[in-house]
This record gives structure tokens, sequence and C-alpha cells, in this order.
């Protein structure tokens, strides 16, 4: 399995960057926030995710990882394949689908082109309900953290957009500790992603 890719952007187009590496240039099909970030002729590191089936191959490249983890998150939904996860994580970013999702907000996600109503409820419920099965979610091997951050409801709310983008319970929990008191659900999951990525 290919984890990433770093060299040089050799084409762009809508939804894709060709990136060199190594004499072999590789075709990744991306979200238009990747491809914003990327300039031909620059270097760029890519996350990469590889769909095989049946009569293609396809490389899947991001921005960050919370982009990769969301993807692989959407595509775990049924009736979701990559290109609509593409389509989702197009028009939102990982962090604005994640809240989504926490909030129940399907009207939101139907705005990426090729979701309907029904299909984005159903990314809602799914989702909603895999972190609600998900055994580190309410495991009693996980220490507690204290965190002072924001209302209960916001720190909660925070830390399962968190795992919503592909991170476990307990990255989450470390991520929001310690944050300053009163802050938004959104400012929560922005300042814990900064501390995931090790920014």
């Amino acid at each position: 399995m290919i984890y990433s890719l770093n060299g040089d952007v050799i084409h762009l187009s809508q939804n894709l960057i060709v990136v060199e590496c190594g004499g072999i240039g590789y075709e990744c099909r991306s979200t238009s926030s990747a491809v914003a970030k990327a300039t031909v002729g620059e270097k760029i590191k890519l996350y990469t995710y590889l769909n095989i089936r049946e009569d293609a191959a396809e490389l899947f490249g991001f921005a960050d990882e919370s982009e990769l983890n969301c993807f692989k998150m959407l595509i775990s939904v049924s009736g979701v394949g990559p290109k609509v996860a593409i389509a989702i994580l197009s028009d939102l970013k990982p962090q604005e689908f994640a809240l989504a999702v926490v909030n129940e907000d399907s009207k939101t996600i139907t705005r990426a082109q090729g979701v309907g109503n029904k299909l984005a409820q159903r990314i809602v419920l799914e989702l909603k309900d895999k972190l609600k099965k998900d055994n580190s979610f309410m495991s009693e091997e996980i220490p507690h953290v204290n965190i002072s951050a924001g209302p209960d409801n916001a720190v909660s709310e925070a830390i399962t957009a968190l795992m919503v983008l592909g991170f476990s319970n307990i990255q989450a929990q470390k991520a929001i500790d310690g944050l300053p008191e009163g802050l938004s659900v959104q400012e929560l999951v922005k300042e814990g992603l900064k501390r995931l990525s090790g920014r």
C-alpha cells in the first residue's frame, strides 16, 4: 500500500494532481482544496489511498491526514464510493464535515455534488452509529483526561468530531485537554487538529 507521495507536481486539473517521484508520475484523484494548494513545478506531499477494483486501480491523494481519515470514514458508508467522498471533501473541510455529522446536519452534506438528502442522512446515521459502537468510544480502559475547556457538551461533541476524522477516543481527548475554557465546538476541533498535526 502507498501511504504517501513526496515529489514534484507535473500536472494539475480539476480534482487531479500528478506527482513525479523517482521518474514515475503518479496520478492522484484529489480534493479541490488539495489541488488549490498545489503548484506545477513545486514539491508536494500527499497522503494517499489506493482503491483497487476489478477493472481499475485508482490512487487518491490528500493534503493532510485529516482529509485522508475523513475519506476512509466516508467510503465505509454503504452507497458512498471514492468519487462521492472526494466530492464531499471538495465542498466541506474535514472539520466542517465532522461537525455536520456530530450535529446531525445532513443538509450541509447535500451541498456536495451528487449527494442527495437520503444519502446525506445515511452518512450521518451510519457514522454516528459507528462511533457509538466503537469499542474505544466507551472503553473503561481509557484513562480519564481532565478537560477544562468549554461546556461538557462542547467538549464531548469536539471529541466525537475528531473521532469522525479517524482519530481514536484517547487521541481526541488528549488533543482537547487543557484548551482554554469557553471555546466553541468548532474552535475546539480546530485547535485539537493543530495539536494532532504537531503544529
